[in-house]
């Protein structure tokens, strides 16, 4: 499933003229340029790989990413997206459970192509598998594990329901967006548990 959508962002990248990947993605500060140069430093991440670069970063994790963004972004679009399909059929991970790479693959690609306007339709499995990783997750790091004590999502398209407390309804894919803190999905879901979301 990773393998397969980094497989199609690939295709929707292509499509891209140079200056679509300047604009502004769904992560506050990242360009889609950026996004991109993230996926590829994920794609070749080893396990040991990644504790020498926390190690180097002083286990600071924006800096991490930082310095991962910076290290495969390429000299122009083209380059970068290269070194992104040279590395789609890695099977490398850091040293997490291997849904986050589906989180990774699902998040990102909506943080790249909503703000371009491609519409993208994921595998059932891939995103439900996503949402159940993210709220495993504790916030440190990304997931609403503790958000998931205060309110409960329920998918409308699929067989799922996780959480305690006031409900929030929607599609599996704007719930995973929302709990992975991407307001532009808050649109997309109603019940009574949505303005404890908004606020967290």
């Amino acid at each position: 499933m990773v393998h397969a959508e980094r497989t199609a962002l690939i295709a929707d990248l292509a499509r891209l003229d140079d200056n679509a990947w300047d604009t502004a993605s769904l992560c506050d500060g990242w360009s889609v340029h950026d996004v991109v140069a993230h996926l590829v430093d994920v794609a070749m991440t080893t396990r040991v790989g990644f504790l020498v670069d926390m190690a180097r970063a002083r286990f600071d994790f924006d800096r991490q990413n930082a310095r991962g963004v910076a290290r495969a972004r390429g000299a122009s679009p083209h380059e970068t997206l290269e070194r992104l399909r040279s590395a789609a059929a890695r099977t490398s991970t850091p040293p997490a459970p291997l849904d986050t790479r589906l989180v990774e693959e699902v998040v990102h690609g909506e943080d790249i192509r909503r703000p371009l306007g491609i519409a993208h339709t994921y595998a059932p499995q891939a995103v439900v598998r996503s949402l159940r990783q993210q709220a495993r997750t504790s916030r440190s790091f990304g997931g609403a594990k503790e958000l998931l004590t205060q309110v409960r999502i329920i998918a409308t398209d699929a067989d799922l329901a996780i959480g305690e407390g006031d409900e929030i309804r929607g599609t599996a894919l704007a719930l995973l967006l929302a709990i992975s803190g991407r307001p532009v999905a808050l649109g997309e879901l109603d019940g009574p548990g949505l303005p404890t979301l908004a606020t967290s």
